[in-house]
């Protein structure tokens, strides 16, 4: 069995899909056209599945001629509201839609695996439950999808996701064990003063200036509360106040984002922001309304599945460059399937210096080399097909 050469003999039917989605971008719970894909194709393998969670979410299982146990497989569907500027002859017909992020490549990656898998299942031991997800960027589709009852009938002993990663060339994979991605919240602060005439700013109370002061204070959280050895993020994104050249505003809003990596680290930052917020907003004359709302969880992945993981690229990607100590800031809501099932989440490297394809994620220009593609698939299949082999 050589799981690489067959994931290339499939690769027009990857690519086929890969780029008839980035041409239709979805974005999060409205993925209709996108999931209608993933359970025709999957109707087409003869699949049993479960259409509909989370709004467009589709879970499906592929049972093994062995028996064994249940393994989760998961894929991510929804674009982003970015405008696209590739150029690329595929690239989206969706106004201010696009898939920056590399989820059109996930699905295509997905519907592959499930195809290997039926071709190969006299030789798969247990069963494996293919987990489409939409929603996952800020929107906590992975949440919904397991309070709806994705994982219902089946009791998963490990779980695999894997995300494309232009921050590595095509062919490296972070294939790391421990915390990979932040834990995050957002936050929305609204500081209210009293505006006036701007030649006039002893009359008032400048909210701008309180704003600016708390951007500036915050900037101390990592720096000063936060251990040395640790990581963590504090980034105020956005600042709005006023319009006119010569009025002091009423009003100002800051939003931004907290991450982190440990339950320690993440109290710090709250109890600090709120702490310096609110502290700055009283001292400069200003009353403040703070809003924040955690996104997701970090993503720490476990060793011992991260461990089978490796065992499987070394045999079925011997060319591979193999990253064992890798982390990102980033923040991902598989987080919440890996608080109920041990797994990981590998990067698959997406990137081509050469051929222009090395925007970052979430850019108007992302793209990434589908030369990719084929390792991916041959990587979850491999461990789906391999796991009993290698735990």
């Amino acid at each position: 069995m050589n799981l690489l050469q067959e994931a290339r003999e499939l690769f027009p039917y990857t690519q086929a899909l890969r780029r008839d989605l980035h041409q239709h971008p979805e974005l999060g719970y409205r993925e209709v056209r996108t999931a209608g894909v993933v359970v025709r194709e999957l109707r087409q393998l003869g699949l049993e599945l479960r259409s509909g969670i989370a709004e467009t979410g589709v879970v499906a299982l592929i049972e093994g001629a062995r028996p064994g146990p249940c393994v989760l497989l998961r894929f991510d569907m929804d674009a982003l509201p970015i405008e696209e500027q590739t150029g690329a002859p595929y690239a989206s017909c969706e106004a201010g839609q696009m898939h920056a992020c590399g989820h059109d490549g996930h699905v295509a990656i997905g519907l592959t695996v499930a195809r290997l898998l039926q071709q190969h299942r006299a030789e798969l031991s247990g069963s494996v439950m293919l987990v489409f997800q939409p929603a996952e960027e800020g929107l906590n589709g992975a949440e919904r999808m397991i309070a709806e009852g994705a994982l219902e009938g089946q009791s998963p002993v490990a779980a695999l996701a894997v995300h494309l990663w232009n921050d590595f060339p095509v062919g490296t994979m972070a294939i790391s064990a421990g915390p990979l991605m932040a834990g995050s919240a957002v936050f929305r602060v609204q500081v209210q003063g009293r505006g006036g005439h701007g030649a006039s700013p002893h009359q008032t109370a400048d909210p701008l200036l309180a704003a600016a002061q708390i951007v500036t204070a915050l900037q101390s959280v990592v720096a000063r509360n936060v251990a040395p050895l640790e990581a963590a993020v504090v980034s105020v994104c956005s600042l709005r106040a006023g319009e006119a050249f010569n009025v002091i505003p009423d009003q100002a809003e800051l939003r931004g984002t907290l991450r982190w990596f440990t339950p320690t680290v993440g109290q710090t930052l709250r109890q600090r922001f709120e702490q310096i917020v609110r502290g700055v907003g009283a001292a400069m004359g200003c009353a403040v309304t703070i809003e924040v709302r955690d996104l997701t969880l970090p993503v720490i992945n476990d060793a011992a599945v991260i461990e089978q993981v490796r065992s499987v690229a070394r045999r079925i990607l011997p060319e591979a460059q193999l990253i064992g100590e890798y982390r990102t800031m980033g923040s991902e809501d598989w987080a919440f399937f890996l608080q109920q099932v041990p797994g990981c989440m590998v990067f698959v490297g997406s990137a081509n210096e050469e051929k222009g394809l090395n925007a970052p994620h979430h850019h108007p220009r992302f793209d990434f080399d589908e030369a990719a593609l084929p390792q991916a698939v041959a990587l979850v299949a491999g461990w789906a097909l391999g796991r009993m082999e290698q735990a």
